[in-house]
């Protein structure tokens, strides 16, 4: 049942997010039992491989190269720096790692071909591999499939209606094509939305009904809520009430009983028992480490602790699906061996200058 067949119009859904918190809690928490491990929760590592200097105009994002904010620029990581953090990540315990770059889209370049590298090795570690790249085509979503990526990360962020007040650069369609592009590869889609940025309640469950109307549904639904950073659009706006997260988290595991909803932005604002709570109304995974991108998030310690406390065990992975096997991109095998055959070339042609006795012109410096 990837929909809860009870609430298919906006005005079951507003009933059922307006339930009295504790009965909403219980709901979800039985819906949850039904379809997941209750004691599980992966634990998930968030990487900027790209950050800052992005041209969009997201009114709650510090990367926009428009806004004035504390987050310096950064070129792409290299490969080997990438591997090195996720094997950081899997000794920590996480068993996913979401790799963001600050791009509006993903371009046909040496640093698309260095992600899909990125993706080969990373999902060889035996780590579920999530990109967030921008916008994405059909064909790109084909190398990064062939290359091992388990899911691709693509935010709703709000509903259609509210969207066009936080963001003007991007449409709500191109979102949606970018989530259809990937499931088209046969990429698994994780899609969810930010609470807390000036929107009204029927704008969380819009965001829902967005999902509901598609043929698939996401298999994991990131529920955010806001972190104001100094400098961009939404800076003065006010950290929501912790009692709001636990009820968007327990509405959206009512609705979508199979997909895992993933408690992420904002968890530095909730008290441990404000999490646990988010638990038991349906919340199967956190982002584990000191950042989320470039703001704040708990640390690998404080989170080990908290599921200690709780008796929570960390997910392991690939239960949702199988891992893709990592396949010979074609592009950058072509590049390789263009690049294999010109050294080889240049060899050639200086062993047969050796060989015929040329030697360069000396130049003799004039004083």
């Amino acid at each position: 049942m990837k929909v809860n067949p009870d609430y298919q119009t906006k005005e079951a859904l507003l009933a059922l997010y307006n339930k009295p918190l504790l009965e909403l809690v219980f709901e979800a928490a039985s819906v949850h039992r039904q379809f997941h491990n209750p004691r599980e929760v992966q634990m998930s590592s968030l990487l900027s491989i790209k950050t800052g200097g992005c041209p969009e105009d997201c009114g709650y994002c510090p990367q926009a190269a428009r806004y004035h904010t504390d987050v310096n620029a950064h070129k792409l990581m290299s490969v080997e720096s990438v591997i090195e953090q996720a094997k950081n990540a899997k000794s920590n315990g996480s068993s996913r790692l979401c790799m963001g770059a600050a791009w509006r889209e993903v371009r046909d370049n040496k640093d698309f071909d260095n992600v899909v590298e990125m993706v080969q090795e990373v999902n060889n570690l035996g780590l579920e591999v999530c990109c967030t790249l921008g916008m994405l085509n059909e064909d790109q979503a084909q190398r990064l499939k062939k290359a091992g990526l388990f899911a691709y990360n693509h935010n709703l962020d709000s509903s259609p209606e509210f969207y066009g007040d936080i963001i003007s650069t991007r449409e709500y369609e191109d979102r949606l094509n970018t989530i259809e592009n990937a499931r088209k590869a046969g990429i698994t889609v994780c899609s969810g939305g930010i609470i807390g940025m000036g929107e009204a309640v029927e704008d969380r469950i819009g965001l829902l009904m967005s999902y509901m109307r598609m043929e698939t549904p996401p298999e994991s639904i990131p529920i955010n809520a806001l972190v104001a950073v100094e400098g961009t659009p939404l800076e003065d706006q006010k950290p929501i009430e912790q009692w709001e997260m636990i009820r968007m988290v327990a509405t959206t595991r009512v609705v979508f009983p199979e997909s895992v909803v993933r408690l992420s932005a904002g968890r530095t604002q909730m008290s441990m028992e404000g999490q646990a709570l988010c638990f038991l109304a349906g919340a199967g995974s956190i982002f584990a480490g000191d950042k989320l991108l470039t703001t704040p998030n708990p640390e690998f310690n404080e989170d080990k602790e908290m599921f200690d406390i709780l008796g929570l065990i960390p997910k392991s992975a690939f239960q949702d699906a199988p891992q893709p096997i990592s396949q010979p991109d074609e592009i950058i095998e072509r590049k390789r061996e263009a690049s294999r055959l010109h050294e080889q070339a240049l060899k050639e042609a200086r062993e047969e200058a050796v060989k015929s006795g040329f030697e360069p012109r000396r130049v003799t410096k004039v004083s």
